[in-house]
């Protein structure tokens, strides 16, 4: 906006008679950072609950009177320690609202004004924190469920929008062939089966919930439409990029009908057998790299689940080890963990009616089991759990893996250890993977002799690797005692008279346990040097190390 309509804004605000639930008026706020962070989040969800589209925050005003004073708060300028204010401020607020700063003039005095978009479908948080205003105060939009229950119902649903430019002719064909047959197989059990192949194509989409009285909606333009008819979605993207990053590098994008290219990049993916050897079986077990239903759900998922607004591609990377895939928007409802174990159902999406479209397509499940079957095949398979770890506010991480890591013992105790709860592997998967762990799920895994170690450091323990018949392994996490080291570097300096500290400190840094850190290894080493100092068998002479007496 330029000055002139940022003036006529101001007007329009300072002639409303008393603050609200979408307005605060300051003279200041300089220093008082948290503060500003949750008046943004107390306002966004303000808008939402007075049916507005914005929210403002005005600094220079004084709120009894709206008198402009002018102010020396410069959120440009500001700084938390040696980071810009503006960027602290963006990261601690979630979702991303893109909430826009203006400073100008007004009568000769500085005003900032925060222009603050309305929050959609979920609360907008600071600091993990959700607020409102009530009256003149700040606080707690848990203690408040009516208004809370608004923002939640208050979500457009973009992929239900109907295009009126737009009709069957915009879809392709063969889409719409495959769509027949997938809604045939889920319909089996309706009255209406037999029916199914009678019905023109608009009774069938209708049918199907992918068109809505027979008009084109996002939907079915995703799903159905020709790669031509991508710009109905303008400024939205419908499109996977696939990305090989291994020895070879490779990728390509895989636009509309999504319901037949994901289909075309999942043959692109290199799924090659894969071998184990277990010690007491005499032939290895072989499986194929990656399930073919993981890959399918996984990219389904992240088709019915990404967040359309931000305008960004779904991007399937190719490791030698593993698949990421990566969708814009945060998880939508609660976390990845509240689904591992099949637990719990959503009670709303994102893309509602999307969701319900690749449902009747038999692409997804909304009873909110995709993640723990994938959780299941991956367990039955050997392989590493699937990893949400790598997510941010605005994106889901989705890895899975199609290789065993090094620390893989509780994979074979999956097949081998039916006492094993899924709660349980999932801990220690996360050991394997040397993700943290909280105090309380360490000490449940150490009672049940599962793990050792100490924290962050833990390891699979001698029960579980004795086990699967691999203690070798366990061995190199187990420190022998000080002396086998010492008499290791005293046997060293004597046989070459004398050795550089960098010669010892190589000599025993990979004999020492795998559950030090690279920090802790190093002041072992200096530990014993100094002890074997102290007990007067080697000293120091300028940069090398002798025997006494040698």
């Amino acid at each position: 906006m330029n000055t002139d309509n940022l003036k006529k804004l101001l007007e329009e605000l300072l002639s409303q008679t008393t603050e609200a639930q979408w307005l605060e008026l300051k003279k200041d706020l300089s220093g008082k950072y948290e503060e500003t962070g949750k008046y943004i989040s107390a306002l966004s969800n303000g808008a939402t609950i007075s049916n507005k589209d914005f929210a403002y925050l005005v600094f220079g005003i004084e709120d009894s009177t709206h008198k402009i004073l002018g102010t020396k708060f410069r959120p440009s300028i500001e700084k938390i320690g040696n980071q810009d204010f503006e960027l602290w401020l963006r990261s601690m607020i979630n979702p991303k609202i893109h909430f826009e700063i203006f400073d100008f003039d007004s009568d000769g005095k500085r005003v900032v004004l925060f222009r603050i978009p309305k929050a959609m479908g979920e609360p907008t948080y600071f600091q993990s924190k959700a607020y409102v205003r009530v009256g003149s105060h700040t606080t707690d939009l848990v203690n408040y469920p009516p208004q809370l229950q608004k923002i939640y119902n208050s979500l457009e649903d973009w992929s239900a929008k109907t295009i009126p430019d737009a009709s069957v002719k915009d879809l392709d064909p063969d889409a719409l062939k495959i769509a027949r047959e997938k809604f045939k197989e889920k319909s089996v059990n309706e009255a209406f089966y037999k029916n199914i192949d009678r019905w023109d194509n608009i009774t069938l989409l209708d049918k199907a919930r992918i068109t809505i009285n027979g008009k084109i909606t996002n939907t079915a333009i995703i799903l159905l439409g020709k790669p031509e008819s991508s710009h109905y979605l303008l400024p939205s993207i419908a499109e996977i990029t696939w990305k090989l990053e291994t020895e070879e590098k490779a990728y390509e994008h895989f636009g509309l009908p999504l319901l037949l290219n994901t289909t075309k990049l999942l043959n692109r993916i290199r799924n090659i057998k894969y071998k184990f050897f277990p010690d007491n079986e005499l032939i290895s077990i072989e499986v194929n790299k990656y399930e073919t239903r993981v890959i399918l759900e996984a990219l389904h998922n992240a088709i019915a689940h990404q967040d359309y607004s931000l305008n960004s591609r779904i991007v399937v990377t190719e490791k030698i080890d593993r698949l990421s895939f990566t969708n814009a928007g945060s998880f939508f409802e609660g976390s990845p963990e509240d689904y591992f174990l099949g637990n719990r159902t959503p009670q709303r999406y994102r893309n509602p009616w999307l969701a319900h479209s690749m449902v009747n397509l038999n692409m997804i499940d909304t009873v909110g089991y995709g993640i723990h079957t994938m959780f299941l095949e991956q367990r039955k398979r050997f392989f590493p759990l699937p990893d949400y770890s790598k997510s941010q506010n605005n994106r889901v991480v989705l890895e899975i893996y199609g290789h065993c890591i090094d620390e893989n013992y509780s994979k074979l105790l999956m097949e081998r250890k039916e006492e094993l709860s899924l709660t349980t592997v999932l801990l220690l998967d996360r050991i394997q993977k040397k993700l943290p762990v909280n105090e309380k799920e360490a000490l449940l895994l150490k009672k049940d002799n599962l793990i050792e170690g100490r924290r962050p450091n833990y390891f699979v323990s001698a029960k579980i690797a004795d086990a699967t018949g691999k203690m070798e392994e366990y061995v190199r996490y187990k420190a022998f005692n000080d002396k086998y080291y010492k008499d290791l570097i005293c046997e060293f300096v004597r046989k070459q008279g004398y050795a550089k500290k960098s010669e010892i400190a190589t000599l025993v840094y990979d004999k020492l346990s795998d559950s030090l850190s690279a920090k802790q290894k190093t002041h072992k080493i200096q530990n014993l040097l100094q002890a074997l100092r102290k007990e007067g068998i080697i000293y120091p002479d300028g940069k090398i190390w002798k025997v006494k007496n040698s």
